[in-house]
Formats: C-alpha cells, structure tokens, sequence
C-alpha cells in the first residue's frame, strides 16, 4: 500500500492509535506484541511496523534496541507519552515514565510482563469489511482441501488495552525523598469483567525467594495505611472512624473481604524445572502465609456446639499461576492456585472466601432449620417459647398474721356494710364479733343502755 507525505509508510490512523495506546501501557514492545494485544485479526506485523515508522517520523515514537530473540523493540518520546495519554483516555500525569533506554539491555523482564498482559487480555479478532474488487478472483478449479485460518483462534480473557497500567507505584505516606514504594509490574481494572482491581507480580525465577516474599510485607503494609476520608469537612475528621484506606483513593472496592488480590505469573523459561518451580511456588507460599491467611474467630453454634469462621479483613488474596498455563487454557479457566486453597480454580472461585462469614451464617441457618424440624411445626412456630425463658414469680414477705386469732388477714369474701372500717392487725371475723360485744367502760357509760 503507497504511502502520502505524511506517512509515507501508508499506516493507517486506526493502527497508528493501536501502536500508541499499547506503548502507553507497555512502554515498551515489539511489533508484534502490539499488535496480539490491539489488533490480533492483522495476518502478520507489517502494519503495526509501518505505524511505529510513520510515528517515528513524527517524533512519536523511537526504537533503541531489540529483544534477546531479535525482535526490535519500540518506546514513546515525551511528545509520544503525551499523545498515548489522550488515546487511552488518561492524564497525562497517570501515564508514568516512557522507559527510556530499556530496550538496549533487550528489556527481558518488560517482555515477560508484555506477555502476561496480552495473554491475560486475550483480545479477540474483529472481522474486518472485505475490500471490493473490480475483477474478481477466479475460485481454484479443483479445492482440494479446506483453507486453514489465517489468524490463531485467541482465548478469551478480562479487559482490553485499555484496562491495564505497568510499572504502577504505590508511596507510603512520608515527607522523606526517599519514602518506600512498592511496585507492582501490572495492574487490570475491568469492573465489567468482575474485576475491580487486579495486582499482577510476573516471576522469572532470578531473584531469590526471600526477595519475592518480601515484597508483600510492603503490599501489606501499604495496604493498612488510612487517610482522611475527603468526603469529610476537616473539622470533622478527628475520630479514626471517619478515616478511609489510602488504596481506596486510587481503585475501586473488590466487595469482597480483604484487600486488593494479587496474581503471581511465573515465568522462569528455562531456568527452573517443573519440580523447581512447584518448590519456588511452595517456599513463597511459606513465607507469606501471614499476609494472605485470615484470622480465625470462634463463634458458639446451635446448642453450644463449637463452630467459628476466618475473618480476612486484614488479609491479602495472594494467587500464582504459570505462564504457560494461561496460554494453554486460557485465564478463564481453572489456572489459578489461591494460597488457602486446595485446587486450581477459576479466579472467580479463587477470589471467593468460602470460609468467611457468610459460610458460617449458612451453617446456622441450617442448624436453626434442622433444630425446628426436630422439635415439630407446634413448638417451632412458637418463637417466643423456645427463645424467651419463663420469667420467675417474685417472691413476696407473708403477710402478717391477725394479732387476736393468729389466723390470716383475709375477707370473708364480700364487704359487709356492718363492718366497721379496718383500725389494726386482726382479721375480719375478728373485727365483726368484737363489735357485737356489749360496750364496757367508758364507753358504755357514755353510750350505752341502762340496766333496768
């Protein structure tokens, strides 16, 4: 195809918006990584090549060396960085270096992350519009065989090019120049895949496991630090309450328990064996077990009986997988080891706490039903019996008994008018026969009869 003298390598805008879009996630690669992540239904490299020379032309893009295998490598000017940022929607300030000078030394680790990314994205071909032609093609007199697909079928995965950042830094709060970081070699938010965050470390087995482990003690602790939640007037912002995790200012929350997760991808090559690398998975699990195992919490089940659940709210999803696990299957498939766990699972289950809870909640549930059951529908349905225990009668002094009788100080059953009113500690019975009595003393020289 003929160039113009703009570009005179005849790229086309939309493969030259590709080739900016995947340098200013991967900083820096080759052409025909570019073109597996963007644009996998192009047949070979070509076109993605001829957009990085008429980049290059524009002072968009450069090319400082080539990789170990003698692909040449490609990266972005400052102007190029600049450009990137307005095709994949971004601040300029959110795009981070541009790599330079990492492809004189073939950028081995860069090109191990390059491919974790495109196979993790796993971006499907678009059927491009058939290009009329005057005179059509002859079909071949004899078809012998089925023509074989010009382009790989690409197993699906999470996001697009777009979805990802590399190299991404996270400071701990400090005044000091040289406050600690951690930093991790990719990050994928693609909340429609279900996805919130996703952390990625790719491993090539050329650092000690020491190392590798103690990279997650500076996760951790970035993890746990809290800022002021800005949704709050600063007068108000004084209790610890009112504070939120500082890892919640740059992504969104997973809605899960626990913080971000983060996927180990080894990569060793030919370094490490296959029983090299399962002890290499195993020594690392050892070592951060800490940083990823919740914290068990003892609740009483129905009737007394033992039973709790793991409280991951200060736990980090810690996941490995291979490489070529992922190209072989797919990541959608069961790739991924969650360390706790006991299988390869998919990462949606390898996400999920199954003994969080939520899982306990379910086992009262069921306990609750099973107790009902055994007590029948008439006592089962009576909540208030079997929750709410009789109350205890108070007990009341005796009353005192009749100072004349020494029987008790009780009626008769029903008031007699006769009566006279109570004036002491007797009974009624009592009262009525002293006042049928005959009047003595005083009282019946005032008011009683005379005797005749």
């Amino acid at each position: 195809m003929g160039g113009s003298l703009t570009y005179p390598y005849g790229s086309t805008s939309a493969v030259r918006g590709h080739v900016l879009a995947a340098l200013g996630v991967l900083k820096v690669a080759s052409a025909d990584q570019m073109r597996r992540l963007t644009c996998p239904g192009h047949k070979d490299s070509k076109g993605v090549r001829n957009a990085c020379l008429d980049l290059a032309k524009h002072g968009l893009t450069l090319s400082e060396g080539s990789a170990r295998d003698g692909q040449k490598l490609w990266g972005l000017t400052p102007l190029g960085l600049t450009a990137a940022a307005e095709v994949l929607g971004r601040p300029a300030a959110d795009m981070g270096g541009n790599a330079r000078g990492a492809a004189r030394s073939g950028a081995p680790h860069a090109m191990a992350v390059n491919e974790t990314v495109i196979a993790l994205t796993g971006t499907q071909p678009v059927p491009t519009r058939p290009i009329a032609r005057a005179t059509p093609t002859p079909a071949p007199a004899t078809p012998t065989e089925p023509a074989a697909p010009a382009v790989p079928a690409v197993l699906p995965g999470f996001g697009s090019v777009g979805s990802w950042a590399t190299e991404v830094v996270h400071n701990l709060p400090g005044t000091s120049r040289t406050r600690p970081s951690v930093r991790a070699d990719a990050v994928l938010r693609a909340p429609e895949a279900g996805l919130p965050v996703l952390l990625v470390e790719v491993d090539r087995g050329t650092e000690a496991d020491e190392v590798l482990a103690a990279k997650f003690a500076r996760y951790h602790q970035y993890f746990r630090v809290k800022v002021k939640d800005p949704a709050i007037p600063a007068a108000h912002a004084v209790h610890a309450s009112l504070s939120v995790p500082l890892w919640q200012s740059l992504y969104l929350p997973t809605g899960r328990d626990g913080y971000p997760p983060i996927a180990v991808v080894f990569e060793p090559g030919t370094r490490l064996g296959e029983q090299a690398l399962k002890n290499r998975m195993n020594r690392v699990l050892d070592l951060t077990r800490e940083h990823w195992s919740g914290t068990y919490q003892k609740l009483g089940g129905y009737g007394g009986e033992p039973d709790g659940y793991v409280d991951f709210t200060d736990a980090i999803p810690v996941l490995f997988t291979t490489l070529d696990r992922i190209r072989e299957s797919g990541p959608l498939a069961p790739v991924w080891w969650r360390c706790g766990h006991r299988r390869w699972e998919s990462l949606t289950d390898a996400l999920d706490n199954p003994r969080d809870r939520r899982a306990w909640r379910r086992r009262e549930a069921e306990r609750n039903a099973a107790q009902e059951r055994k007590e029948g529908p008439a006592t089962a349905g009576d909540w208030s019996q079997r929750h709410i225990p009789a109350q205890p009668q108070l007990a009341l002094p005796p009353d005192p008994p009749c100072e004349s009788c020494g029987g008790p100080l009780k009626s008769l059953g029903g008031e007699d008018p006769s009566v006279p009113p109570p004036d002491g500690p007797t009974c009624e019975a009592c009262r009525i026969t002293e006042a049928a009595q005959p009047p003595t003393g005083l009282f019946k020289a005032l008011f009683g009869r005379q005797d005749s």
